[in-house]
């Protein structure tokens, strides 16, 4: 299940599980704090992503180890676009390392296309750098009475 979530331990433990330079619990909150922020959790994945205005950008997405390949990250991220539509989102961005194979088509299947290339964007543990893809989609969203309906 998939709920909207302000619980930053929550989130710094899940990311913990999820990356190896894992984020604090504070600053989680600091992000949070900000009004154009959200975050939906699931028992084993999370999503954060911050909205200016018509845009809107994954701040970070991970799903623990043990349930990937679960569907668990398009859920979130399908959630996270529905989500960023109803604040009148039209586009949202992301970045995500050129060599996670799993993630870059798990985005092209829900529509982002590359967009651009930030070379050594990322260290990789052994200390290695690599580069970042900037990916980005338009949220397909029509006018249905008062309501804006995806898709």
């Amino acid at each position: 299940m998939i709920a909207p979530t302000s619980d930053a331990v929550l989130l710094a433990r899940l990311h913990a599980q999820c990356f190896s330079e894992p984020w604090s619990a504070d600053s989680f909150a600091a992000l949070l704090a900000n009004p154009g922020c959200f975050a939906l959790a699931a028992e084993d994945g999370f999503i954060v992503v911050q909205v200016v205005l018509d845009q809107s950008e994954v701040l970070s997405l991970g799903v623990t180890p043990a349930a990937r390949r679960r569907g668990i990250a398009s859920e979130l991220l399908s959630a996270a676009i529905k989500q960023a539509a109803e604040c009148g989102v039209i586009t949202m961005f992301l970045e995500v390392d050129c060599s996670n194979f799993p993630a870059i088509a798990l985005y092209k299947r829900l529509g982002f296309a590359e967009m651009g290339r930030r070379k050594a964007y990322y260290t990789t543990p052994d200390g290695q750098r690599s580069d970042a893809l900037t990916l980005c989609t338009e949220i397909p969203a029509r006018l249905v009475g008062n309501c804006v309906q995806l898709g």
